[in-house]
């Protein structure tokens, strides 16, 4: 039963621990296939903390939300809520601290044959930086760079790509392209990474697809990076070149696709830089 006298207080730092703790519980039985039932989750946390059924499901939506700023997924049915109260990434990011293992999680291993046809998706649109983020949430995606884990995590992106490379022999089987679906290569797995994209394809008027496969748990939204290979291989060959954004890999995953020219669809923003020595006679103090 739910204590009336905390109705409209802001949560303390172990109520937030705890519904932090049954979220991830939840969420690991979701990644792992295992049944579980949210109802009696809420229930359990309500009895143990004394707060409204209510204020527990709102909570766990502000979760979701902060999770997926972190490009991690979500429990489908909490869908995400921004109307946080500060103190969640604090609690976040005690628990992530704690349990790290988590940043890297992979799904059970999935192909083309265990996701509905629906699986390509539209791009989302391209939104002017305007909303304002709090200065917390900023500091726990820079802690928890989203970006940076998905470009780390090797095993993830090559479970993305074994995942289009099945998608796409699947995708020309179904137009009756028997023949090029035999000639789908995984070139990054078979030549190595370096040719500026992953996965060899074709049109099913037989023009090659040339597939750079970028995966993450993370939502739609979730950023990634380019190499400078693939943005020259982009220009180079734009009708061929595509970027496969596989987005929710770990629940439930969809795809989108991007075409060149690549300002029309992201923001492109340089973050390395190659550094050459000159020739020239370096400075001294």
């Amino acid at each position: 039963m739910a204590d009336e006298t905390k109705s409209g207080t802001p949560w303390r730092d172990d109520e937030l621990d705890a519904i932090v703790a049954d979220y991830f519980e939840m969420l690991e039985a979701e990644m792992s296939g295992r049944r579980y039932v949210k109802i009696r989750h809420a229930e359990t946390l309500m009895a143990q903390i004394g707060r409204s059924h209510r204020s527990v499901e709102f909570k766990y939506e502000n979760i979701s939300a902060v999770l997926g700023e972190l490009g991690l997924p979500w429990i489908p049915g909490y869908k995400p809520k921004r109307n946080y109260q500060g103190a969640i990434f604090d609690a976040i990011d005690r628990y992530l601290s704690g349990h790290s293992a988590i940043l890297d999680r992979l799904p059970a291993p999935r192909t083309a044959t265990d996701i509905p046809d629906a699986v390509f998706v539209d791009a989302p649109s391209v939104l002017p930086a305007t909303e304002l983020v709090p200065a917390r949430l900023r500091r726990l995606v820079r802690k928890f760079d989203p970006v940076e884990r998905d470009y780390r995590n090797r095993t993830l992106g090559r479970a993305g790509e074994s995942f289009v490379v099945d998608l796409e022999r699947r995708r020309l089987a179904q137009l009756d392209r028997g023949d090029l679906a035999r000639k789908v290569r995984w070139v990054a797995a078979e030549d190595g990474d370096g040719a500026g994209y992953d996965v060899l394809s074709f049109a099913p008027a037989a023009r090659e697809r040339l597939i750079e496969v970028k995966t993450t748990n993370g939502p739609v939204r979730t950023p990634f990076y380019l190499s400078r290979n693939e943005i020259d291989l982009a220009a180079e060959r734009p009708q061929e070149w595509r970027i496969y954004r596989v987005h929710l890999f770990a629940t439930d995953p969809r795809v989108f696709t991007i075409a060149p020219p690549l300002e029309s669809a992201v923001f492109l923003r340089p973050e390395t830089w190659r550094a050459f020595f000159s020739g020239r006679p370096c400075g001294s103090d």
